[in-house]
């Protein structure tokens, strides 16, 4: 009996991580088929991807793109919706199999909820879903059929290595770090930094709002809490290590001293293809990786004073409750100036300890108390802004 291909919702569908999803959907039309597909603004985009693969609907959480998005679309059969409740009930849909998050930011917390509440299985790329809500979303985890694939290469890594080994006799998880373009500048360099310099990122294709975050070294700050909440382990057993040539992905560390690592290029679809296969590996996903000209892999400890963004997983992971989400809310805010050139580097620091050290702390928060948190965390990072 042939299986049916899995129905794919690929919400973040025009972003770096969506569309290489939707590649690898398209080379393996036997094994998946994208049925819905998400974007946030970029409607044109969004137009031409439906138009290559078919989606039996397209999503636009920008409602002020819907006509756009619906003249070029029904025409050829493919239903069309607008707005944020939209986007949550199409990854609800019955001929939907798993959920990729791929959006960037606090966006994709709803979407990735509704998901689990609907039992769908979801291939995380969204980091700040488990970065804002951790806690909460590990509950709604526990009486939901639902599972989660990670998609970033670095939990990848560690979910690929914790294969057939018992965490009681796993020491810690090391997440890598490239350093980012600053990894060799001085603090005075750095302070001086545009945007134009943040966005070279030595290794990675990255969005801008990511490639900012590898600057600061905000997004290994989230990559821990992230970790903490997806494999169980508490702070204390996570740490980050800089390795600049982005081969080794991350480790674990047994009790016996042992050290296991996934090792690749640094490229995304290897990562994807894991988890869309659901652990089961694609042939072909990804270049092959020549070890033998990769003679030289060096690790070294981050530096906290040049980069001291990286201090917040352990001050959110301390006071847990809604102190990642502020964290997160008032970065995104921070980041965008930076983008614009409103605000200097260090700046994005600054603002995200202080909204910090305003924003009312909520020990036990539900879900609208995230929504409220979040609100009011933007408000105020741009209030000092």
């Amino acid at each position: 009996m042939v299986k049916a291909p899995k129905n794919i919702a690929v919400i973040g569908a025009t972003g770096s991580i969506g569309t290489q999803t939707l590649e690898i959907i398209n080379s393996r039309p036997d094994l998946y088929k994208a049925t819905v597909i998400a974007a946030g603004r970029r409607v044109d985009d969004l137009i031409e991807l439906a138009r290559r693969h078919r989606p039996a609907v397209a999503v636009i959480a920008d409602v002020t793109k819907y006509n756009r998005l619906r003249e070029a679309l029904e025409p050829l059969g493919i239903s069309v919706a607008a707005g944020d409740d939209a986007l949550c009930e199409a990854v609800c849909r019955d001929d939907v199999d798993m959920v990729v998050t791929a959006t960037v930011g606090y966006s994709g917390l709803a979407p990735t909820i509704a998901a689990i509440k609907a039992g769908k299985d979801i291939a995380l790329a969204n980091k700040e879903t488990l970065v804002v809500a951790g806690e909460y979303i590990t509950g709604l985890l526990a009486e939901s059929k639902s599972r989660v694939y990670p998609v970033d290469s670095e939990h990848s890594a560690i979910y690929q290595c914790l294969q057939g080994e018992d965490k009681a006799d796993v020491r810690k998880l090391i997440i890598t770090a490239s350093g980012g373009p600053f990894r060799t500048w001085t603090a005075d360099r750095i302070a001086r930094a545009k945007a134009s310099d943040a966005l070279r990122h030595p290794n990675w294709s990255m969005g801008a709002k990511i490639t900012i975050d590898s600057a600061t070294m905000m997004n290994k700050a989230f990559e821990i809490i992230e970790a903490r909440w997806l494999f169980g382990f508490e702070a204390d057993r996570i740490e980050a290590v800089v390795h600049p040539q982005s081969i080794v992905h991350s480790m674990i560390e047994f009790n016996d001293g042992a050290i296991k690592a996934q090792l690749g290029l640094p490229d995304m679809k290897l990562p994807i293809a894991y988890a869309l296969g659901e652990s089961r590996r694609l042939a072909g996903a990804e270049k092959a990786l020549g070890i033998a000209d990769y003679a030289n892999l060096t690790f070294e400890r981050p530096d906290a004073d040049r980069f001291p963004c990286l201090t917040l997983a352990n001050v959110a992971l301390d006071r847990r409750g809604n102190s990642a989400c502020v964290i997160n809310a008032a970065n995104e805010i921070a980041v965008a100036a930076f983008l614009d050139g409103r605000i200097g580097f260090i700046d994005i620091y600054r603002i995200i300890d202080r909204t910090l050290d305003t924003i009312p702390y909520i020990a036990k928060p539900d879900y609208e108390d995230y929504v409220s948190s979040n609100n009011e965390a933007r408000a105020f990072a741009t209030s000092l802004i």
